[in-house]
């Protein structure tokens, strides 16, 4: 089995258990009944730690279980729903400062560059090469830690499965 598709399964895997917490925050809404973390997690099959992992999953459970579950027509603004969204509009804010900060050093060096050479003074041919060299490693650093990711998502979701059956065998005994 290559990397690729052991990778592909477990990002299936995932998305079904995904879909099994919606299923099972919508259910337990519909009918009213307490919504818990551990609750969830019991109905949809997945482990607690599924739900901490994927952060947006464990919001929509705290977002079912602090909405008053009236039956308005409208959607309801709760104080969680709210506060979801300050949470969520403050990571993108922090995102979005960083990408500027990024953009401003990328255009600083670029005017700097152009100054140079407007100036008459220019660098020496072989900067070009080395530049070309610093994106090239610097594109190569990005594709191991992409792979460091995959492999350690990997590592964790055997680490599960394993979990899984060695708590089957100990509870068959």
């Amino acid at each position: 089995m290559t990397t690729t598709s052991m990778a592909d399964g477990r990002r299936a895997d995932s998305a079904r258990r995904r879909q099994r917490v919606i299923k099972a925050v919508a259910a337990a809404v519909k009918a009213s009944t307490p919504i818990t973390v551990s609750g969830i997690a019991r109905q949809a099959g997945v482990d607690r730690a599924f739900l901490y992992r994927h952060k947006d999953l464990l919001a929509q459970v705290h977002a079912a279980d602090s909405d008053p579950r009236a039956d308005s027509t409208g959607p309801l603004v709760t104080r969680a729903s709210l506060q979801a969204d300050l949470a969520n509009a403050q990571e993108r804010a922090g995102r979005l400062a960083a990408r500027i900060r990024t953009l401003e050093g990328k255009l600083s060096d670029l005017l700097g560059e152009q100054a140079w050479r407007d100036c008459g003074l220019g660098g020496p041919g072989d900067i070009d090469q080395l530049k070309r060299r610093i994106t090239a490693l610097e594109q190569q650093a990005v594709d191991l830690t992409g792979q460091l990711e995959e492999r350690n998502e990997e590592l964790q979701a055997a680490r599960a499965a394993n979990r899984q059956l060695i708590s089957r065998l100990n509870t068959s005994h």
